[in-house]
């Protein structure tokens, strides 16, 4: 049965319903970054208040800046913009459809749709999944890259802005002119100090232009922190037929793990959903959570994928099945990560590592390790580096660290062990592969990258751990590599 407002109750009985009447709905949230892990973290959490019949005038408009959200938005019109969410329980799985969501707007070059939505008064809150590497700061400084041709681009026109960060602003100009008041902006992406890092992003862009307009927003729109977490695999053909049966012809579903958590920090200067009516964390601190997450669950991540990869592993759980690719994991985890992570209420570090073992391990869950090893010079700058610059200082172990870079280099050479091609995946990937090939002959050429390393490639210990460890990968291979570093 296709899905659509006029077959829901032709729907299979084991797929759940929405209860609210979606005629009534009207909008509150913008959401940039129509991906998966919206529709199964945010947009779920506001179709669970609506199910209990709070949040009616919250409801989601999506929106993209890339030509290529046309063709979600194309996909999600076409079924009433409605979202199969199928979770994926080792011991068992469970479906309902998710109606939070109830337009789309146009994808146009100058984003002018999306400008004029935004400046609507009914819009409190302007939201954001647009990865790690999508906020135009350097990785190392964390500062605002003003040098982006994009930026320049926006900074120069800012009525016709090619990024969600110019349309944001110019909607803030007109919202400001019209006596319309602020939005936030919500960002809920995997960066430490999110809402921080999007205040800083939307406030330099406009200062760009408008000194007064970036005044203006930096006194009144709020930006709150938060960390986000749930493991949603990219959809695929595979994913496509776990809709199909369950009676349901979705072009768009979500698989996502029996699993969820947001944390946020309570600062919202239009208002807010009762998030934390639907299991969401209000909180004034949020960076220890985030730590945890960020460093433990987004750098496991990297560990595995990059060795997955290089061995020919494709999926995440396939990592967790291997068992030389698994204890490296545990041991870097609850060795050289836990130690530098901050226990929160309910879960200490330690404890928060078996948690992650689990989900990864979670055959359910069909998550490519290609996915996960996206963007790795925003991930491994975000998630790894953070720890391994707190070891450092701590004099504390690194070996399970900075193996982790140089199997990120071995994995940019290009080949995976079969002598198979990796194809291209990261936005430079052609500068990494050309550097991770010279540096199969002098690995520190790697850690010149004074834009991913800044001065740790200066650290000795570092650099001696990383070139023995780079020139053991060359002459022993991935495998014999972790083994020697589980037994040492």
């Amino acid at each position: 049965m296709k899905l659509s407002v006029q077959n829901l109750n032709e729907l299979s009985e084991k797929i759940a319903l929405p209860t609210y009447d979606r005629s009534t709905l009207t909008a509150g949230i913008v959401h940039i970054g129509l991906g998966n892990f919206h529709r199964a973290h945010q947009a779920w959490y506001l179709h669970r208040l609506m199910q209990m019949g709070e949040a009616h005038d919250w409801a989601i408009i999506g929106a993209g800046v890339r030509a290529g959200d046309e063709a979600q938005r194309a996909r999600l019109a076409g079924q009433d913009y409605l979202t199969t969410l199928i979770e994926l329980d080792p011991k068992g799985r469970s479906a309902e459809v998710v109606g939070s969501m109830i337009d789309f707007v146009p994808v146009e070059p100058d984003n002018g749709a999306l400008i004029a939505q935004m400046a609507e008064p009914a819009i409190r809150i302007v939201a954001l999944t647009v990865t790690e590497g999508g906020y135009y700061i350097d990785p190392v400084t964390k500062a605002f890259d003003a040098n982006h041709a994009d930026i320049v681009h926006d900074a120069a026109n800012p009525d016709t802005p090619r990024t969600a960060f110019g349309a944001m602003v110019a909607a803030l100009k007109l919202r400001r002119d019209a006596g319309t008041g602020p939005f936030t902006g919500q960002s809920c992406d995997n960066l430490q100090g999110n809402g921080k890092i999007l205040r800083q992003t939307v406030v330099s862009l406009a200062r760009m232009s408008d000194p007064a307009l970036a005044d203006w927003i930096d006194q009144n729109c709020s930006f709150p922190n938060a960390m986000v977490d749930c493991i949603v695999p990219a959809t695929g053909p595979a994913e496509l037929e776990i809709a199909r049966s369950f009676g349901v012809e979705d072009a768009a579903p979500v698989t996502h793990e029996n699993f969820r958590q947001w944390v946020i920090e309570d600062d919202f200067c239009a208002g807010r959903p009762a998030w934390e009516k639907a299991g969401a964390t209000m909180t004034n601190d949020v960076h220890a959570h985030e730590a945890m997450k960020i460093r433990i669950l987004n750098g496991g991540h990297q560990l595995i994928s990059n060795a997955g990869e290089v061995l020919g592993v494709e999926h995440i759980s396939g990592c967790m099945e291997h068992p030389v690719i698994a204890a490296y994991f545990s041991k870097v985890a609850q060795e050289e990560i836990a130690p530098h992570v901050d226990a929160v209420p309910d879960i200490t570090a330690q404890e928060y590592v078996t948690l992650i073992e689990g989900r990864f391990a979670n055959p359910q869950i069909v998550d490519t390790v290609r996915r996960v090893a996206f963007d790795g010079s925003a991930r491994q700058t975000g998630f790894i580096l953070p720890t391994l610059r707190d070891a450092l200082a701590a004099g504390a172990p690194i070996e399970g660290l900075a193996l982790s870079q140089a199997i990120w280099a071995r994995m940019c050479a290009g080949t995976r062990e079969d002598g198979s091609t990796i194809a291209p995946n990261d936005p430079i990937w052609d500068r990494l592969n050309t550097v991770a090939l010279k540096a199969k002959d002098v690995p520190q050429l790697w850690l010149e990258q004074r834009t991913l390393y800044g001065d740790l490639g200066d650290n000795a210990k570092f650099s001696e751990s990383f070139g023995k460890w780079l020139n053991m990968l060359w002459a022993q291979g991935t495998e014999e590599t972790l083994k020697h570093f589980i037994n040492q």
